[in-house]
């Protein structure tokens, strides 16, 4: 089989991480499904926030990338052009049901969502039950480079379908927390980033040899960081250095720590929802893209 080696559009960061071969093949994931991933059952329904898809354009798309296209989930306005763009990254689950109600719950606000499904080729996290298994099989053979080449990707799909990339910003949950920051760091067309709960330091791999921490001072756009202070994932200690080398670099980026709030407390569909700090930081999402212009 021939091989392709993932590069993104920007040179600064290629330099960063390996030129990584992966063998040209058919994509894992070809089309989303209904519902929510399986490593999340049973589903906390009580909680669940379902947006109503009336009056906006909302479902799957298929965006061109590199070696062939990977399929997204995209929400907008019914009518009207020219929408701020918002990427939203998924937590290690895929885009499940929660990842398309919150691109809805922006393309009610005036946006042009768009969350890509950015493990479509290592294979369907919403289809396995174990979350380490999701971790061990997929999420730890993602490469960071080819995630940064396929979110450009998606930047130059809204550009020629209504959306104003002048104006575009990312957004990403848990995993996803992880790669809003290292796409600030990548993109400089980017207004501004939130990441929640996303990981801050940890162990390096050729597939993701860097962390935000070591990316602090390159950071393109302005990040605001939503943590929680009971989160026994991501150490405190890792929170307050990331702060220290904001503040290093100038101070452009801001965290927020919910001092009772454990991992996931946005996750209306799981335990850890905690409804009362997930809307403080929805609210504070929106102040701070309004903020940067976007």
């Amino acid at each position: 089989m021939s091989k392709v080696s993932i590069r993104s559009s920007n040179p600064e960061f290629d330099s960063l991480v390996p030129n990584i071969p992966f063998n040209r093949r058919a994509f894992v994931i070809t089309m989303l499904g209904a519902g929510f991933a399986l490593a999340t059952q049973p589903v906390m329904a009580e909680t669940v926030i379902k947006t109503s898809a009336e009056g906006l354009v909302a479902g799957e798309i298929k965006v061109p990338v590199s070696d062939g296209e990977m399929v997204a989930y995209r929400a907008q306005p019914a009518k009207g052009t020219n929408f701020p763009v918002i990427l939203v990254i998924s937590e290690i689950f895929g885009v499940h049901e929660h990842i398309a109600d919150i691109c809805r719950r922006l393309a009610r606000l005036g946006y042009l969502a768009i969350a890509p499904e950015l493990f479509a080729r290592q294979g369907d996290p919403r289809k396995i039950s174990s979350i380490q298994e999701i971790i061990d099989t997929i999420v730890s053979k993602t490469p960071d480079a080819q995630v940064m080449a396929d979110l450009d990707a998606c930047e130059s799909w809204a550009k020629v379908h209504g959306g104003d990339v002048s104006r575009m910003a990312i957004t990403g949950f848990c995993w996803g927390g992880r790669i809003t920051w290292l796409y600030a760091a990548h993109n400089p067309r980017l207004k501004a980033a939130v990441a929640w709960y996303g990981r801050i330091d940890g162990e390096v791999s050729d597939y993701t040899p860097q962390y935000p921490l070591d990316l602090a001072a390159q950071m393109k756009a302005p990040v605001l960081g939503l943590y929680g202070g009971q989160d026994q994932g991501i150490p405190q200690d890792d929170v307050e250095a990331m702060r220290a080398a904001i503040k290093k670099a100038g101070g452009m980026s801001e965290i927020h720590v919910y001092a009772d709030a454990p991992h996931a407390f946005h996750a209306d569909y799981r335990p850890s929802y905690r409804k009362e700090t997930a809307e403080d930081g929805w609210k504070r999402m929106q102040a701070w893209l309004k903020k940067n212009g976007v």
